[in-house]
């Protein structure tokens, strides 16, 4: 259950009736800024947070491989069974964002219909030619999308869908649809 809290009101009501709001004067230091990432001491609270996204497979290590090895996840915690791993944490390399990979149970399904995973880079491109280096098959290679942001799609070694994107500025936008005939009139240089 979420914690309500009040506003304290003043003990003495003449005072309060007496302080008049005082005009501010608009400055840059007044101008409401975004807020910096919030200590981990402060997360939770009495907002919602998204912690991370849990990534069941038939064999973490083999996810391990994929997410670590391939993709650059750094290693947060690892639980291990018979020496094998069966649960391991990992944090995206250019952020704060992590995934959870869990061993699923004999004969469990591990499908994921009707969800993706979507990690950001600015290099899409290069970073996409670099995982084709190394063997591994892109279903789709970056291109533009209708709402203004460039993807690539590829599966991970569980079939889990995955987008690899670059947004840039467009993230935090309303999208504005277009039709793929607008999209080819676009120079590939803005794409």
């Amino acid at each position: 259950m979420a914690k309500v809290t009040a506003k304290k009101k003043t003990s003495n009501p003449d005072r309060a009736k007496k302080s008049a709001p005082k005009k501010a004067k608009k400055t840059a230091s007044s101008v409401k800024k975004t807020p910096a990432p919030r200590p981990a001491a402060e997360v939770g609270g009495d907002k919602l947070t998204f912690n991370h996204a849990m990534v069941y497979a038939k064999d973490v290590q083999r996810a391990l491989g994929f997410y670590r090895d391939l993709l650059g996840f750094k290693l947060v915690d690892e639980f291990r069974y018979e020496g094998n791993p069966v649960y391991a944490r990992l944090r995206a390399p250019g952020g704060d964002g992590t995934i959870a990979l869990h061993l699923a149970g004999p004969g469990t399904s591990v499908a994921s219909d009707g969800m993706r995973l979507y990690f950001e880079i600015r290099e899409l491109d290069d970073f996409c030619r670099k995982l084709q280096a190394k063997g591994f098959y892109i279903t789709q290679m970056p291109r533009m999308m209708p709402w203004g942001w460039r993807h690539a799609y590829l599966n991970d070694p569980d079939g889990h869908e995955i987008s690899l994107y670059w947004a840039g500025e467009n993230r935090m936008k309303k999208t504005v649809m277009r039709t793929a005939k607008e999209m080819d009139k676009v120079p590939a240089a803005k794409r």
